[in-house]
């Protein structure tokens, strides 16, 4: 029995193909080891957000020849999509596939195995892909709540960003494979599900059904054995009166809602080809408090955006101290080869983009710490997700 061990960079969607392409290794008689430890088969499923990303894949890969010489390493994920070439450089590395190949992950580690040839290289071109390729039910997880994969790719093309490029155009998977995956993974005692993509809010939109997000939403609150539903990250604009209202109705809806903002000031927004008003945001976050009276709102913010000047910061600032959110991620502004940012001018100066990161990073943990101390005092329902002391 092969060992072989994952390691995952990035976001939900990777996290959840990742498990897929641990379930069909197990499946094939694989064993899954923990990524410290003696392998044959190294695979690593990367990211390419930020710069910091991608430097954190190469890191990663570097790990892997100390812990056996001899092992066979896998790259995969965004990173790998866009950035092939320069990966076939580092010479340790034996196969390198793009996203839509992931599907078929074992095949081609086996036909590798098979021919020992010296590198293996297969990344389609995946802005021609229009299909939600399946990974099948996967109900392998390493937590006790599943991250369900209901989407994939992106329509919006933000000027500071490649995950279109890297991901594809919007590609929703079939409400019937959703449903039916989710009833065997409360089978297994998950009692949680957390629902990813690239823009799930886009869910739908392509299937030219009438069929959208809040639709499935429903259906899935039928789900018996299910006690909670989570949402990955939303557009703002499908915030609407009518989606909450029948969003509310939902029992099962948990009352945490990341909404991606990344400014609070509507002239770096324009720049960034962000497709709403800080007005419009306000207005879906006001509708979210008003239906949930203990809603968590959560966000992204990029400081240093090309051309944010002093007082545009102190708009986000300000913005940001009066929607109040119960935690930001922040991200410092990384150049993107491919992106119309980073050919802007007014480059913003790394000194600058720190100070303004530090500032918002302590204004989200003044947040966070307010919203913790609310709940003191208060019986609740907790999910435990590990055990401790």
């Amino acid at each position: 029995m092969k060992k072989i061990a994952f390691y995952t960079l990035g976001c939900k969607v990777n996290q959840y193909e990742t498990n897929a392409m641990s379930e069909q290794f197990i499946k094939n008689d694989y064993e899954i080891v923990k990524f410290e430890e003696f392998a044959d088969i190294y695979v690593i499923n990367t990211c390419t957000v930020t710069n910091m990303a991608d430097r954190k894949s190469r890191q990663i890969m570097g790990r892997v020849k100390s812990i056996n010489s001899q092992a066979i390493i896998v790259i995969t994920g965004c990173y790998a999509q866009i950035a092939k070439d320069e990966l076939l450089k580092n010479k340790d590395i034996n196969i390198v596939i793009g996203n839509t190949e992931k599907s078929d992950i074992v095949k081609i580690v086996e036909k590798y195995l098979e021919k020992k040839s010296e590198q293996f290289l297969q990344v389609a071109d995946i802005n021609k892909q229009q299909e939600y390729i399946e990974f099948g039910t996967t109900t392998y997880t390493e937590k006790t709540r599943a991250v369900i994969k209901i989407q994939d790719g992106c329509n919006n093309f933000c000027s500071y960003c490649l995950i279109p490029y890297a991901r594809g155009r919007i590609r929703s998977r079939n409400s019937k494979n959703i449903i039916n995956e989710i009833n065997q993974i409360v089978n297994t005692g998950i009692k949680e599900v957390v629902l990813t993509g690239i823009h799930i809010a886009s869910y739908g939109l392509d299937l030219n059904n009438g069929y959208y997000l809040i639709d499935l939403l429903e259906d899935l609150n039928k789900i018996e054995k299910l006690k909670r539903i989570r949402l990955g990250s939303l557009e703002p604009k499908i915030i609407t009166q009518e989606f909450v209202d029948r969003l509310k109705k939902l029992d099962k809806i948990c009352d945490h809602f990341h909404l991606s903002l990344q400014s609070g000031c509507n002239e770096t927004l324009k720049r960034m080809n962000r497709k709403y008003t800080c007005e419009e945001f306000k207005n879906s976050s006001n509708i979210l408090k008003k239906a949930f009276p203990n809603v968590a709102l959560t966000t992204d913010i990029i400081v240093g955006f090309p051309g944010e000047t002093k007082e545009e910061f102190e708009t986000t600032y300000n913005f940001l101290k009066e929607i109040n959110f119960a935690k930001m991620h922040i991200f410092k502004y990384s150049k993107r080869i491919g992106t119309r940012a980073c050919s802007m001018s007014n480059q913003v100066d790394g000194n600058v983009k720190e100070e303004r990161s530090q500032k918002l990073i302590e204004l989200s943990n003044e947040n966070e710490n307010k919203f913790i101390l609310k709940y003191i005092g208060k019986k609740i329902e907790v999910l435990f997700e590990q055990k401790t002391r």
